[in-house]
């Protein structure tokens, strides 16, 4: 073979290999996920994008997401539901119970993952958490008996408190739940409770101020996604009204909040994202068992006690999985 044919047909292998490999390179199919919540929370976006990473989709390559959120909008979540079922998406993702009754209602065939809502099956979202029956599947933040352990677990921080405030979303029938929950270890732990359920967020400052003029002396923050995304205006508030507060996730503790009990909202959201890999190579949703947290975190933040002038029992912080200082 001449050296001048030679060339031309290595240079010709070297160009079908470049081809081949930018083919290989290229996904064959970029799935659509709706990703339906009441406000943008950034750092559970980063969880589920950083455990979909994990498996192997990526934002811009092999992976569109399309996010809608109410908040700031003129627009219902099942508005916003209706909207993303007709983009024809391979999976929605929601985050809070409120968002998956709304994608429920939307559609019986996209398949839905829950990255994290209440109770599935009190709310007739899902048959059971073994086999769902439905096109709905993924996490839940519901645990028995965690209302009960949360305030037990708060008295014992501070033994001194006997009429606790409850902020609760009105707009969130998890809310409600979870303030039934609560009534029997109430009862047994001779604490009063107080009921602040609010339409919006703009009557914050408003509900901090009939606590304290109630006698209120604490306050336990229910779990929702819409307080997530103020918590820093929660935490505030709080300890400006100098009133201790229980919050069921460490996001609050984090940026300045009392104490936590529950499980890790960021870590289940990340999870949600098997259950998303799962249902895109082609499992059905009916017969996905939801998860159900199993392990809780105790989070303390001695810098907030000293900040509204209380003590937090030296047992609790030594117990604590965290404690911030």
């Amino acid at each position: 073979m001449k050296r001048r044919e030679f060339i031309a047909l290595l240079s010709q292998a070297v160009v079908l290999c470049s081809v081949q490999s930018r083919a290989q390179q290229q996904p064959s199919k970029i799935y659509m996920i709706g990703y339906l919540a009441q406000a943008r929370i950034p750092h559970l976006i980063e969880a589920l994008q950083d455990g979909l990473r994990e498996l192997s989709y990526v934002e811009g390559q092999n992976l569109k997401t399309e996010y809608r959120f109410p908040q700031g909008e003129a627009k219902t979540l099942d508005a916003l539901a209706s909207e993303l079922v007709r983009l024809s998406p391979d999976v929605i993702v929601t985050v809070a119970t409120p968002p998956v009754i709304a994608a429920k209602r939307a559609t019986a065939s996209i398949p839905i993952v829950m990255a994290t809502a209440g109770d599935p099956v009190r709310f007739g979202i899902v048959s059971s958490l073994a086999r769902p029956g439905g096109n709905v599947t993924g996490t839940t933040l519901y645990g028995t008996e965690l209302s009960s352990k949360r305030l037990e677990v708060f008295r014992e921080a501070l033994p001194d408190i006997t009429r606790i405030a409850v902020l609760g979303n009105a707009r969130n029938p998890y809310g409600r739940y979870l303030w039934e929950e609560m009534q029997p270890a109430a009862r047994a732990l001779g604490i009063d409770l107080r009921l602040f359920m609010l339409e919006a967020l703009d009557e914050l400052p408003a509900a901090f101020n009939k606590m304290t003029r109630g006698d209120a002396n604490a306050l336990l923050v229910i779990s929702d996604a819409l307080f997530n995304s103020e918590r820093r205006q929660i935490v505030q508030l709080a300890t400006e009204h100098r009133i201790p507060t229980m919050y069921e996730g460490r996001e609050f503790v984090e940026v300045g909040g009392l104490i936590s009990y529950g499980p890790n909202i960021a870590a289940m959201t990340r999870r949600a994202a098997v259950f998303v890999d799962k249902v895109l190579k082609g499992a059905k949703p009916a017969e996905l068992p939801i998860e159900q947290p199993t392990s809780f975190e105790l989070v303390v933040n001695v810098n907030a006690a000293k900040a509204i002038g209380v003590s937090i029992a030296p047992q609790v912080v030594l117990r604590a999985n965290e404690v911030i200082e």
